[in-house]
């Protein structure tokens, strides 16, 4: 799922970025060869994009001299090409946060059997998954190593929001535009929020996935700022309030080690 951007200016503008069309249309095709899995053809992405032809072509055949797209001489349908594999090792190679968070997730997922996820908070509008480890429970989340979600869904869309600088009319914004299976209110949300700066820990029960119980915790780095965030997902009837609150805290001592770790290598 993907969050639509504003030209709204927030009250935590940073710099002004200038607008490169040919960069943001290359990102676009790129993410949506990522998102469908299947090949596509030329005036499917062009359509679903709502991109001139001619100009998702070229931009196509640079995608395909780069390594990045390649292009099924017979079908003319394009996917991702190998090219993708050698940045993401390079992004996960770089940061230690996935080689450290591996083991802690295996051993809460195999002890809790709960789905355990190491997520990075991109910026202020996204999320992206760069390790987990599945349980064994009759469910599965759509979510693998790589997938990016709007910064404010779920129980860590609950810590981005609370370690913000955001104003309340910005995360209203914001919070309108998030899917949910079963949507709080605003003001519901908005106390959770308040008390995630209190409990330091934030819980979703049913909201994000009926049925589903998401806990996340911060992971903070030298400045007290959210980088990181250690989750779990598991099954509401298995995860009553006492386990949830249990397993809130073992995620709050490891994300405390973890925090512990990254700034020393900072």
């Amino acid at each position: 799922m993907s969050q639509s951007s504003s030209q709204e200016p927030s009250a935590t503008a940073g710099p002004r970025v200038r607008p490169v069309p040919a960069v943001t249309r290359s990102i676009a095709i790129l993410r949506l060869l990522g998102r469908g899995g299947a090949p596509m053809t030329l005036k499917a992405i062009s359509q679903e994009l709502e991109m001139v032809t001619s100009t998702c072509l070229h931009i196509l055949r640079v995608l395909v001299e780069e390594g990045l797209v390649k292009v099924d001489t017979g079908t003319k349908r394009y996917s991702l090409g190998v090219g993708m594999l050698t940045l993401a090792r390079s992004v996960i190679e770089s940061s230690p946060f996935p080689t450290l968070v591996q083991p802690v997730l295996d051993k809460l997922s195999s002890a809790a059997n709960v789905t355990a996820i190491g997520v990075e908070v991109a910026g202020g509008d996204h999320m992206v998954v760069l390790a987990l480890s599945r349980s064994t429970a009759p469910f599965r989340l759509h979510v693998d190593v790589g997938s990016r979600f709007p910064a404010l869904i779920s129980a860590t869309g609950r810590l981005v929001a609370a370690f913000s600088d955001l104003t309340d009319k910005e995360l209203e914004r914001r919070f309108k535009a998030l899917r949910w299976d079963q949507a709080p209110e605003f003001a519901a949300w908005k106390a959770d929020v308040d008390a995630v700066r209190r409990d330091g820990y934030s819980m979703d029960r049913n909201n994000y996935i009926n049925g589903v119980v998401v806990i996340a915790v911060p992971v903070l780095n030298g400045q007290n700022r959210m980088t990181h965030s250690l989750v779990a997902a598991g099954l509401a009837e298995q995860l009553d309030d006492v386990r949830a609150h249990a397993l809130a805290k073992d995620l709050q001592a490891e994300a405390q080690t973890l925090s512990q770790l990254l700034s020393a290598r900072s």
